[in-house]
């Protein structure tokens, strides 16, 4: 029997929430949208027919808080709720207050969600239903010891893990026994304030594995067929970075044994609705339960890529009570997509969360970017730092990939650091464009953080001068009064030598740009260089540079009120250029040594060092939390603490200087 639904609140923000609200107003439906203060004037905000403020920037005063988001649906009254994925999409209680309620709940029954959301009890669940499981301890005992002793019989290395939750929160990977009590600290700590509890599993790791998953849906009538399958392989933290349907190395006979074990296990909890089913693929062809993610997932468009079809749509067909209206042997998947995750976070920088204002979001054209933010979003430190999904499909992998790449290339998003130069560099490592690409990969081609953004080179600096140049001849134009285009920069005595300082690597670098008439000009660094402006279109350019041609992005940002600062996008990498030349004199650096800052804007959980205390190189001093993970900071010299700053349970800005140690 079916259910009508006329109207949508969708209890989530930025990307997914537009992604949603896309989808529901293609099926003629009203959408609603949440928000907290930080997203008051968000995109997903904007676009819904309506809007309701359910409290505070912190995640847990406002996208997780079940009763707001209740009052919200009663006000409004919707006929459904979407909780897309994070915050509440996984939350039984939530589900099971909808359904008291008489609210339709976009997912799955309470059951399901309970047993598949609890890594302990869906592994018992996966053994009664002959689903192969990876060895480890699930048990109810949650002491150290039991862990410890545990620890012993399943053998090093092991993964330390969230019962509850997912998404490379609350899990750590362990070696050995000396490291294991303060991974399980971390774990536990983690795992509180992301999902509200803090139980844990143990896990033998599969080294050289593959993360292979099972997209399934289910509906109301006892059918359920698979999607194929997603190859998410590609991790840091175990947080998801890039993924591809099909799997490289898929075979129809092993895509079959999957799909029967993911629709088994979905089975065994009457599920109902959007899921996946997360398998490793060892190199022998053997695959193991990992989880089952009661809801839509962050990279469920490859899989709508290959299959055809709008995985959102079906959610919410299912849910007001319709068939399933194709077969298993209906399923065929044409060509190949991949999905790239762009993330505000500095890779040069152990990956750590950027916040701010976005200055210019520009996509890429021609192909599929999901994201819910615009020029002038606000990065808040509350929320998961993904900002955009970039997908690519094509006939073949390679076809794909290099789709793939090209948009990234084009694709602007200048005011915060973002990972777009590593997606880069990812996609185009031999390992990847060969197929072979593990869990293993971020070890085997990143090893301590060895990625570092490119330095701009004499050509970007003399484009970056260029381009200020020309900013500031067009904004002096504006400024005069009936001066003719071809008196602007005249003297009568030699042409006028514009002079540009730049700081590269401590540096200092000094460039001169002389005209020489018919948008052409010389201009000089260690080498001389002829640039000529071929087209200069919004923040397009279209540039010859001695004899070479070539197309850039760049931007001019209005928080520097003397347009000194330029942002540019050159072959995939970003610069941000500052002329030096008539700003203030630079202060002298008044942050000696010892001096410990705040990488981020974060809340400080956990203090680890008194005034007095002698620590070492590498001593975990404190743990910030930003962005839903949690940082460790760690001394950077010998030393005794001289001075704290700040005490636990603070928000702390970017640069802070949190703690001092005499080396």
């Amino acid at each position: 029997m079916t259910k009508p639904i006329n109207s949508i609140l969708i209890a989530n923000r930025f990307e997914i929430a537009c992604r949603i609200i896309q989808t529901a107003r293609k099926m003629g439906l009203q959408t609603i949208a949440v928000h907290s203060d930080a997203d008051s004037n968000a995109p997903h905000v904007k676009i819904a027919d309506r809007a309701i403020l359910i409290g505070p920037g912190p995640a847990a005063q406002s996208y997780l808080n079940q009763d707001r988001i209740l009052e919200a649906i009663a006000q409004t009254g919707a006929d459904a709720v979407h909780p897309g994925y994070g915050f509440l999409s996984e939350n039984a209680a939530f589900a099971d207050a909808c359904e008291k309620n008489d609210i339709i709940f976009i997912g799955p029954k309470k059951l399901a969600i309970e047993v598949m959301g609890d890594k302990a009890k869906s592994k018992q669940r996966m053994i009664e239903s002959e689903v192969a499981c990876i060895p480890g301890y699930q048990g109810e005992d949650q002491s150290d010891q039991a862990f410890l002793a545990h620890a012993e019989k399943i053998d090093f290395p092991l993964m330390v893990k969230a019962s509850a939750g997912g998404g490379g929160r609350g899990m750590r990977f362990v070696e050995k026994m000396s490291d294991l009590e303060d991974a399980l600290k971390l774990a536990r700590d983690e795992a509180q304030n992301a999902f509200g509890s803090d139980d844990l599993i143990l896990e033998r790791a599969l080294l050289n594995a593959r993360h292979v998953e099972i997209q399934i849906l289910a509906d109301n009538y006892g059918k359920t067929v698979h999607l194929g399958e997603r190859d998410c392989s590609v991790q840091r933290r175990h947080q998801k970075i890039i993924e591809e349907s099909p799997c490289p190395v898929m075979t129809p006979q092993l895509r079959e044994r999957m799909g029967l074990a993911a629709c088994r296990a979905a089975q065994s909890v009457g599920y109902t609705g959007a899921g996946t089913v997360e398998f490793l693929l060892d190199d022998k062809g053997e695959f193991y339960f990992l989880e089952m993610n009661t809801r839509l997932q962050v990279e469920h468009p490859v899989t709508e890529m290959v299959t055809g079809l709008d995985l959102v749509e079906w959610q919410i067909k299912i849910a007001r009570g319709e068939k399933i209206s194709f077969d298993q042997n209906h399923i065929n998947l044409d060509g190949h997509a991949i999905e790239a995750r762009l993330y505000a976070e500095d890779p040069a920088q152990q990956f750590l969360p950027s916040t701010g204002r976005i200055d210019l979001w520009q996509a890429a054209p021609d192909i599929r970017i999901d994201n819910g933010i615009e020029t002038g979003s606000e990065i808040s430190p509350y929320y998961d730092p993904m900002v955009a999904k970039i997908i690519a499909h094509g006939k073949s992998r390679e076809d794909a990939r290099l789709k793939l790449v090209r948009a990234l290339k084009e694709t602007t998003l200048y005011g915060v650091t973002t990972n777009k130069a590593f997606l880069i560099d990812a996609l185009n490592k031999e390992t990847f464009i060969e197929g072979t690409a593990t869990t293993s990969f971020m070890e085997e081609h990143y090893r301590e953080n060895s990625f570092q953004q490119k330095e701009p080179s004499e050509i970007d600096l003399t484009i970056g001068a260029m381009l200020m140049y020309e900013n500031s001849r067009a904004h002096a134009k504006k400024q005069a009064i009936n001066v003719p285009e071809n008196l602007m920069g005249w003297s009568s005595a030699h042409p006028i030598t514009a002079p540009f300082q730049f700081e590269v690597a401590e540096q200092i670098l000094d460039f001169a740009i002389t005209p020489l008439g018919n948008n052409l000009y010389e201009v000089i660094g260690k080498h001389k260089h002829q640039v000529e402006i071929l087209g200069l279109s919004g923040h397009r350019a279209s540039l010859k540079i001695d004899g070479a041609q070539l197309a850039i992005s760049f931007h001019i940002p209005r928080r520097d009120p003397t347009y000194q600062t330029i942002q540019l996008t050159i072959d995939g990498h970003d610069f941000e250029l500052v002329n030096l030349i008539g700003r203030p004199s630079r202060s002298q650096d008044t942050i000696g040594a010892g001096s410990i800052l705040a990488p981020m804007h974060g809340l400080l959980v956990s203090l680890k060092v008194v005034t007095g205390q002698n620590v070492q190189k590498g001593d975990t001093l404190a743990v910030l939390e930003a962005m839903k993970m949690q940082h460790e900071i760690l001394a950077d010299m010998d030393g005794t603490i001289s001075e704290i700053h700040y005490t636990e349970n603070m928000q702390i800005s970017a640069d802070a200087l949190l703690l001092e140690i005499n080396p």
